[in-house]
């Protein structure tokens, strides 16, 4: 028995057969109008950098798994290490635009697995720092290993990734207008 999907677009049926693994487009023969609407055209871009950045994560996880660390652990690694001394909980929190509440619990789990190491710089203060471990310094050398994202993006020239780049800026500057959580 074959099981496939299908997803509609104007221009194409695409169908993915289950049992195989396998895309089929085939081509629906109707012609979608230039002047399409504006949010159309806003949501299948915003749609297409979704699956990218989806796309990419799992391309990264599975180049990370066997190292037995994860994206997100690796991205709190870097930027523990690129803060030096000055790597505290809300420092990173900003840094990576996420609650104090999930760096807080993220950074928990990386000191079980013995990463990173919590430190106060006064017996009497509140405020922890964070610092690398040895495991954590050679986890951050695994970044290096890795070739898949810089295969991914050798598909643009140069100027391409300027380009792409000057772009996303624009986007990140207009999205931090509007209010967020």
């Amino acid at each position: 028995m074959i099981i496939y999907s299908t997803y509609f677009n104007v221009d194409s049926i695409i169908m993915r057969n289950y049992n195989l693994g396998e895309f089929t487009i085939r081509d629906t023969g109707v012609k979608t109008n230039t002047v399409a609407s504006k949010s159309t055209d806003a949501d299948q871009l915003w749609l297409l950098l979704g699956k990218i950045h989806h796309k990419r994560m799992l391309v990264r996880q599975r180049e990370l798994s066997p190292f037995n660390i994860t994206t997100r652990e690796l991205r709190l690694l870097s930027i523990i290490h690129e803060l030096g001394s000055k790597a505290t909980i809300s420092a990173i929190a900003g840094k990576v635009e996420r609650a104090v509440a999930v760096i807080c619990d993220q950074t928990r789990d990386m000191e079980k697995y013995g990463l990173i190491k919590r430190v106060k710089d006064n017996p009497r203060s509140r405020l922890l720092r964070l610092e690398l471990t040895k495991k954590g310094l050679d986890s951050i050398k695994i970044n290096r290993k890795a070739k898949a994202m810089g295969e991914i993006m050798s598909v643009l020239n140069a100027e391409q990734r300027c380009q792409l780049h000057s772009l996303l800026e624009k986007l990140l500057v207009k999205l931090n207008e509007y209010p967020s959580g």
